[in-house]
């Protein structure tokens, strides 16, 4: 039994093992090291000092950006132990020892050493090996790859262009070996997502490139912020947050970033086309531009997107690669009848849960007419609950023809599906809704509208807050064609810029303590982001909760054959 060394170190420590990945954006608190993620078994373990063992992590690209927060709070885990593929974390790791001198070692196992530390009380690493309670374990350095650079490659990578650019490369090519790449791809457009101020690494690490010269070399979008830019000291916001959120994001702005602040950037009129190599980060953009734009490109961790965009290369590895977007895993669906679109981001959800560290094809479905909204909420859910970064819905999405032949067949009912509503709402019993949270990722303009549509001359409960995050260019279009002035009449707030995963106090209502959401991500991060009961439902659902302010008593009637 042996395993290799992706960052060497030495540590020591209780094992703290799961079977069950975690996104650290979302699921862990950089401030406590504590789990906050209300759905995952270490719901309320500390991090800290730990040897933490789990396969690999999921969810949210983020997760990069609070690894590093840890490292520099001093509160990381004194170890990773993986057994799969792991980038996000392992990204976080990197940056902190290169960029910080706070390294966190990371170690990949083979499946009998990995059993035999997640077993163990507790272990320690050295420079070669870990041992876990008495066991050695042999740990070999990373193979180092002649990677098949080009002359430009080198040229940054020798510091020719500066040192920014010569930091972006030496980290493209330590994830390039990594991943086991042999050579480096360009891409034609970047996304960043590391641009929200859920800790203070990242806008340490923001201004740090800035300072160093950072510059963008393709169009580049920015993610949705913590504050809407122009707006957040009328909303309120304390001035000491509202101005570092607003620097980190003026940061990515003066290093050539575009200033879109949206979660949905496959929304914006330079969504990549089928086949076109781009370098996105955020879970959800990332799955859709896969999965039904056909476009490419890995699930990349923040501050590696910022270093894709300054140099237009990233590693030729994983979903850029044609063999590897292959479903492996094929779920044989029977949908129930009379289903509302509730029933995709559960799909989604329930498709992640499935196939965590592998690219899943939903079949069954060709007969349904999906909405690109319904697949929007289907990808964001799926990237919520999975490592994966696409699936395929056969007859909507266009490689679902992309079949291993060793895929392993299963299937999935409405029973399946009702196990699936109720992880998404714990507490089901009658209660009033302080809040309905739409636009989780953004809205689109025909969200906007049929929302509009199921408000009109309907205003909210003057008890629930109705608020709606979308971007910039969907706010314009809505002002456009008469959509807003309808939705404010329903006195519905709409605020750009931020979405969910990124909203505060006090532009989330202190005093809400329960909300109801369509957004199937938004329905598992929720708790833990915000500390309230959440309640998910359809999106005619949340409508109705706005106005009578209380969400359904029972399960949608599609669901009740279960």
């Amino acid at each position: 039994m042996s395993g290799q060394a992706i960052i060497a170190g030495r540590a020591s420590g209780k094992v703290l093992a799961s079977a069950e990945g975690i996104s650290f954006w979302g699921g862990v608190d950089p401030l406590t090291g504590m789990v906050i993620d209300a759905h995952h078994p270490l719901h309320g373990q500390c991090l800290t000092g730990k040897i933490l063992v789990m396969p690999t992590t999921r969810g949210s690209c983020s997760g990069s950006g609070v690894m590093l927060d840890l490292a520099l709070n001093g509160i990381a885990p004194a170890a990773f132990v993986f057994r799969e593929a792991e980038d996000v974390v392992t990204l976080g790791a990197m940056i902190a020892g290169k960029m910080f001198d706070r390294p966190v070692p990371v170690i990949r196992l083979g499946p009998a050493a990995y059993d035999t530390v997640a077993a163990a009380q507790n272990a320690e690493l050295t420079e070669d090996a870990l041992i876990a309670d008495g066991v050695t374990l042999p740990l070999a350095p990373l193979p180092v790859t002649a990677l098949d650079l080009t002359p430009q490659d080198h040229a940054m990578l020798n510091g020719d262009d500066g040192p920014a650019r010569r930091i972006a490369m030496e980290v493209i090519c330590a994830m390039a070996t990594l991943q086991g790449a042999q050579t480096l791809i360009d891409v034609t457009q970047g996304h960043i997502d590391g641009c929200i101020l859920a800790n203070a690494a990242n806008l340490r690490f923001a201004e740090a490139m800035a300072e160093m010269g950072a510059k963008t070399c393709i169009p580049t979008s920015i993610n949705a912020i913590s504050v809407d830019h122009g707006n957040w000291r009328a909303q309120g916001v304390a001035p000491d947050f509202g101005l570092r959120a607003a620097r980190l994001a003026d940061a990515y702005v003066a290093m050539g970033a575009r200033p879109t602040f949206t979660c949905a950037p496959y929304l914006l009129d330079t969504a990549p086309k089928e086949g076109e190599a781009i370098g996105w980060s955020e879970s959800n953009a990332v799955v859709y531009a896969n999965s039904v734009l056909g476009a490419r490109t890995v699930k990349h961790p923040d501050y590696l997107d910022l270093f894709i965009a300054m140099t237009g290369r990233a590693p030729l590895s994983g979903v850029y690669l044609p063999e590897n977007r292959q479903a492996r895993l094929v779920i044989h669906v029977t949908a129930p009848a009379g289903a509302d679109d509730a029933l995709w981001p559960m799909l989604g959800y329930l498709a992640g849960q499935r196939a965590p560290d592998r690219i899943p094809l939903l079949a069954g479905l060709e007969h349904l007419s999906p909405s690109p909204d319904d697949l929007k909420a289907m990808c964001a859910a799926f990237g919520t609950t999975s490592a994966a970064p696409m699936l395929h819905v056969a007859g909507h999405t266009p490689e679902a023809h992309l079949i291993a032949p060793d895929a392993v067949p299963e299937t999935a009912d409405i029973k399946d599906l009702a196990r699936i509503w109720g992880q998404l709402n714990p507490d089901p019993s009658p209660k009033h809704m302080d809040l309905i949270a739409f636009g989780s990722p953004h809205f689109s303009l025909v969200e906007a509208r049929k929302l509009a549509a199921l408000l009109k001359g309907k205003p909210r409960h003057p008890d629930t807050a109705v608020i709606v995050t979308l971007g910039r260019e969907v706010l314009a279009a809505i002002k456009a064609d008469g959509t807003l002035d309808t939705l404010q009449a329903a006195d519905v707030q709409l605020v750009a810029d931020i979405c969910w995963c990124s909203i505060t106090e006090p532009v989330f209502p202190p005093a809400a303590t329960t909300l109801m959401t369509n957004s199937g991500k938004y329905a598992h991060y929720g708790p833990g982001l915000s500390g309230r009961a959440v309640r998910f439902g359809s999106l005619a659902d949340c409508a109705t909760a706005a106005q009578t302010g209380h969400a359904p008593a029972h399960p949608p009637a599609w669901l009740k054959e279960a």
